[in-house]
């Protein structure tokens, strides 16, 4: 349970809360220590993974909590991005997609986990996360970025690209979870698939 990877993959947890508190102390100080402990949230997402594969060290309470993880940062940051007017009006639909799609994944995953049928994850889904990452990291900073660097319109862009990748994976992962929403049909073997480390989320 202690070991290295899951300890990233809760330090991820752990850091939430504390970059949440930075909007209600508003400073470019607070700003760009939001986007550092929000950077180095997202680079624990890429070595929790890597270590377990590499060490062998996967475990049931990692492939539970890594992409609670993910969603639960994401998540937060988009709801107080929004709250703070960190981003105009404009940008509230791709916010609000891309958090719909977020409940409605892991809605998904529960029920084809009952059918111990897994999820994979696609390479544009992975993309998505890169790209929503990144933007929202830009939108953290704000105004507080320097001027010859337009941080709000680069993470607003990035938000709309990432909630367009965001309806596409989501539309293929509703496709994939129909084919087992028959209730007179069961997974067969070649059907299933066992969630692994690798299958982080999209």
């Amino acid at each position: 349970m202690w070991n290295l990877p899951n300890i990233l993959t809760m330090s991820r947890i752990i850091i939430i809360p504390v970059v949440v508190a930075t909007f209600f102390f508003d400073s470019p100080t607070m700003r760009w220590t939001a986007c550092a402990l929000f950077t180095l949230a997202g680079i624990t997402d890429f070595f929790d993974g890597y270590l377990a594969r590499r060490e062998k060290l996967v475990s049931r309470l990692g492939r539970f909590l890594d992409p609670i993880a993910d969603k639960l940062l994401v998540v937060s940051v988009l709801l107080m991005i929004v709250a703070f007017d960190r981003v105009g009006p404009w940008s509230y639909l791709p916010a609000l997609v891309i958090l719909l799609r977020e409940i409605f994944v892991s809605g998904l995953r529960e029920f084809l986990a009952e059918l111990h049928v897994g999820l994979p994850v696609t390479k544009l889904a992975k993309a998505k996360t890169t790209v929503q990452m990144v933007a929202l990291g830009f939108l953290i900073v704000g105004s507080a970025a320097p001027s010859w660097i337009p941080a709000e319109l680069i993470g607003e862009i990035g938000i709309w690209i990432a909630a367009v990748i965001t309806l596409v994976t989501g539309y293929d992962y509703l496709r994939a979870g129909l084919a087992h929403m028959d209730e007179g049909s069961a997974p067969s073997s070649s059907q299933a698939h066992v969630p692994s480390d690798k299958d982080k989320s999209g």
